[in-house]
């Protein structure tokens, strides 16, 4: 019996396995964040793309604030070389770190996104700080 879960079949497992592969080498998650800050060395530079005034009501702590507009070839050489940057913004209803991450490869940066933002640190019971 069919339904709209059934309907489609599912595709092969090696097919879903390069697929979630595929997307993991574009996006990190807020636990997987949270982990790597609380080590000694992270690996990556973590960006709130906000505003500024979102940013001092409440960001990841850690993150710092640098709109995509600001993200200049000059302004991201402050970060040796193959560094990898992680960009979020305030939820999944926002696309700022899509445009931030597209930008940054743009400049052949390596990106990842934090998907969920600000609205998925806080669904996780992580605390925020204020500037």
């Amino acid at each position: 019996m069919s339904n709209p879960v059934t309907a489609i079949p599912p595709a092969p497992a090696a097919e879903v396995a390069a697929h979630y592969a595929r997307r993991l080498a574009f996006e990190t998650d807020c636990a997987d964040v949270h982990a790597a800050l609380a080590g000694a060395e992270p690996g990556f530079v973590l960006l709130d793309v906000r505003g500024p005034a979102l940013y001092a009501r409440g960001h990841v702590p850690g993150a710092l604030n640098l709109p995509r507009g600001k993200m200049t070839p000059r302004r991201m050489a402050e970060w040796p070389t193959g560094t990898l940057i992680v960009v979020y913004c305030a939820g999944p209803h926002c696309n700022g770190t899509d445009k931030a991450a597209l930008h940054l490869a743009g400049l052949g940066l390596p990106v990842k996104v934090m998907i969920g933002g600000v609205t998925g640190w806080v669904d996780e019971g992580f605390v925020l700080a204020e500037s």
